[in-house]
């Protein structure tokens, strides 16, 4: 068993949702090219914080693509940390965790 998901993961069960959640957090946060909460970022993907915290963290592995993943403090309230993903340049292609997949 693969402990990048902790140890209650299993492939079968959950595969398919985690790479669904992990695609979509970040293709939407690269496309935005803003800064982001995580607070705003569930709200607006409907996933809770922290599967989005997590995910970011799996964005700066190199099996999810070694994405830069900026973390600031936001000026208007300096207890909330917002996020940012840089996108690879054209042509990155980097083999995955989830079979047939590829980021670039």
């Amino acid at each position: 068993m693969d402990r990048t998901f902790g140890p209650a993961y299993d492939e079968e069960l959950d595969g398919k949702r985690i790479c669904k959640q992990h695609e979509a957090i970040r293709d939407f946060i690269i496309i935005s090219g803003k800064w982001w909460t995580l607070a705003e970022l569930s709200r607006i993907l409907k996933y809770p914080e922290a599967s989005i915290s997590a995910q970011l963290r799996h964005l700066r592995k190199a099996r999810f693509g070694s994405h830069k993943v900026e973390k600031q403090r936001r000026v208007a309230d300096k207890g909330t940390w917002e996020y940012k993903v840089h996108p690879k340049p054209v042509g990155f292609i980097k083999e995955t965790l989830f079979e047939g997949d590829s980021y670039g």
